[in-house]
């Protein structure tokens, strides 16, 4: 066998696979012994009929599918090994017969999706928006609350308005360029107003509303919207509050945390919230700089992304948020029976998502290989021993039963944070809203 490969149009490599009369034969032959079993001859029994024989009665084509199939799979994982320097496939080749010719073999071709080139026209030097959030000590005693969530009374409001932490009964429609949407009508939906549950602007609407009233709340939806049909649009929401109630807590005495968190006063209580609040407002923090980083450095980047990646991560997200309805007790096709879609549709609604987190990882692979950053065996092994003694063992004994993979991930969690930490250094970084 021999073999040639030729760039092809977006980000996709041709090879072409050029067997001679004597390999082709001798595929048909192994496609004979393999499938023979399958067909019936008058005059034999099941699977001894000869391949002549077969050819005969079948048509002389029978075995070049499973020829075909042969000859890919012994061939075409070795090619890939052999140009590995080269390129890397990120996907299932598309598969045809270039040529079939008596006495002259067979000539395949496979269009094979590969990672794409990346140029990246500049990534320091820039101006770019940091994210920092504060814990209040309203956020806290939210937070604290939550420990008293099994006593909580729920009562019903029937002489005032609605405000932010309310329970709302909603019946609501929606509406954008003057038609419905999926996912867009509900009855009786419970909506705590200030939980972020629904886009901007929505909740906020239905605070003020009394018990019985119907209003239109006029919203837009943001910009990075999920579905891509609604992304930036202008909608309108008619709502009507069936009921309003609200959430009656017990009070955090010194003697209630100690029976319900082990903790001796409701001082130390608040304490730990606090800097658990912390941690997460700093983690969230974190993880929306680093896309704003990646977000204006895409800015100056060109690739071109084949489909294939795109759709493998649409299959990652759509996964996972497959698993999230399980765990809720949920079918993937019950949920798309509720909101009135398909798997197409609801694919394509994460399109730009997947497109957007492909790119994202190509320009982190890029920078990581431009800057030479990698993990040292000192820092991975500092990493082993922090997670060994957060479980009160060795590293040594930590490491023995640890998956490989786990290895690999602490290595590419200290390279993404070096990443990071050189981008934040090398940029003009800047708190606030974005400029």
């Amino acid at each position: 066998m021999e073999y040639t490969q030729t760039a092809n149009e977006k980000s996709t490599v041709k090879l072409t696979l050029s067997f001679t009369e004597e390999e082709w034969k001798n595929a048909i032959a192994q496609a004979y012994k393999k499938t023979r079993g399958k067909y019936t001859v008058p005059g034999f029994r099941k699977g001894k009929a000869p391949q002549p024989v077969l050819e005969n009665y079948y048509g002389k084509g029978v075995f070049y599918e499973e020829a075909f199939n042969a000859l890919y799979s012994e061939h075409y994982f070795a090619v890939l090994e052999k140009e590995k320097e080269n390129f890397t496939a990120v996907g299932e080749p598309e598969l045809s017969v270039e040529s079939m010719e008596e006495g002259k073999g067979v000539v395949l071709s496979a269009i094979v999706p590969v990672k794409p080139e990346v140029t990246i026209e500049k990534y320091t030097g820039l101006k770019i928006r940091k994210f920092e959030y504060n814990v209040s000590d309203e956020d806290v005693e939210k937070e604290a609350l939550k420990l008293a969530s099994s006593d909580v009374k729920t009562v019903e409001v029937t002489d005032r308005a609605a405000k932010l932490g309310d329970i709302a009964n909603i019946d609501f429609s929606g509406v954008a360029d003057g038609e419905k949407f999926a996912g867009g009508t509900a009855e009786d939906y419970d909506l705590e107003l200030g939980s972020g549950s629904f886009i901007p602007g929505f909740e906020e609407g239905v605070v003020g509303m009394k018990t019985g009233e119907s209003k239109d709340i006029d919203v837009t939806f943001p910009e990075n919207y999920q579905a891509d049909n609604l992304r930036g649009k202008a909608a309108v929401f008619t709502v009507k509050l069936n009921k309003l109630t609200e959430r009656q807590y017990p009070e955090l005495t010194d003697e209630y945390v100690k029976a319900h968190a082990g903790v001796e006063t409701a001082e130390q209580y608040k304490k730990n919230v606090r800097e658990r609040l912390e941690r997460n407002a700093a983690s969230r923090g974190r993880d929306e700089t680093e896309g704003s980083i990646l977000a204006e450095i895409s800015k100056y980047t060109t690739v071109e992304i084949p489909d294939a990646m795109i759709s493998s991560e649409t299959d990652r997200i759509v996964n996972d948020f497959s698993y999230r309805l399980m765990y809720q007790g949920i079918k993937m096709d019950d949920y798309l029976k509720y909101i009135g879609s398909t798997m197409e549709e609801f694919r394509k609604q994460y399109a730009t998502e997947a497109h957007r987190r492909v790119l994202c990882q190509l320009i982190v692979e890029k920078i990581v290989k431009a800057e030479n950053i990698k993990a040292e065996p000192a820092e991975i092994d500092a990493k082993v021993e922090e997670q060994a003694k957060s479980v009160e063992k060795s590293a040594e004994e930590y490491k023995k039963n640890m998956d490989p993979r786990q290895l690999e991930y602490i290595a590419n969690d200290i390279v993404v944070t070096k990443l990071f930490d050189f981008l934040q250094a090398n940029n003009e970084m800047y708190v606030g809203a974005a400029e």
